[in-house]
């Protein structure tokens, strides 16, 4: 709870991934992936509930195994590929209605920590916006990033009069990394989005920024995590 207003959490994990089959429960360095979010969420001063959002059996049992709530099954139709994101939050919302706040946790963001989570909803209380999501510094600026024209000669993504050479003097721009998503429930359910002109940001390191989408991502985050849980060991 925050200043006497109740503070939702969902994770939305269905069953489909392609890219990684069953990623959301597969062993990520000893705990399924999911694992990872359901624990840093539960450490939140804030969340009052952390709920799962899914129409598959197997990950509904272990996200209760490790304290998520389940108290609905997905329908299908908002578990397909094409599903917009936004619409399992909404039906969330519509399900289990008169929270005030609700933060969306994706369990692909293993490296988020409990102090993102609530850094998140703090920014969005000290900006007094309606919403606020976390974001990193992208590893390629936009301002170097070209598209092909039907001649194959490239043009630059964004028009500039001069092409920046050095990196100091490039725009310092920011991509979301899909960590956590925080809005007043009153206005998500009128926007149907986390992002709209009045959206506040919360930065976040690129250290906790990654997103599993491949299996590449999902192999550099088992040893990133491993690689911290063993130098706390030496330091105990």
């Amino acid at each position: 709870m925050l200043n006497n207003k109740t503070v939702l959490a969902i994770i939305p994990a269905r069953g489909g991934s392609k890219g990684i089959p069953r990623k959301n429960i597969r062993d990520l360095a000893g705990k399924p992936l999911i694992a990872w979010t359901i624990g840093e969420g539960k450490k939140s001063k804030y969340i009052d509930r952390i709920i799962l959002s899914s129409e598959d059996s197997e990950i509904i049992e272990v996200a209760k195994a490790y304290g998520a709530e389940v108290p609905f099954i997905r329908p299908r139709h908002l578990a397909e590929d094409q599903t917009p994101g936004i619409d399992p939050v909404i039906h969330a919302l519509k399900e289990l209605p008169n929270y005030d706040f609700v933060v969306l946790l994706q369990p692909t963001s293993p490296m988020r920590q409990v102090e993102d989570i609530d850094g998140c909803i703090e920014k969005m209380f000290e900006t007094g916006a309606p919403a606020c999501v976390s974001v990193t510094y992208p590893e390629k600026s936009p301002y170097w990033m070209y598209t092909i024209k039907d001649n194959e000669l490239i043009e630059p993504l964004i028009p500039q009069n001069e092409i920046v050479t050095r990196r100091q003097e490039l725009p310092i721009v920011y991509s979301l990394n899909g960590a956590v998503y925080v809005a007043r429930t009153d206005r998500l359910l009128e926007t149907k989005s986390f992002i709209t002109t009045q959206t506040s940001a919360y930065i976040m390191p690129n250290s906790r920024s990654y997103d599993i989408d491949t299996e590449d991502d999902f192999l550099l985050c088992e040893f990133l995590i491993k690689k911290k849980v063993n130098s706390e060991n030496k330091l105990r």
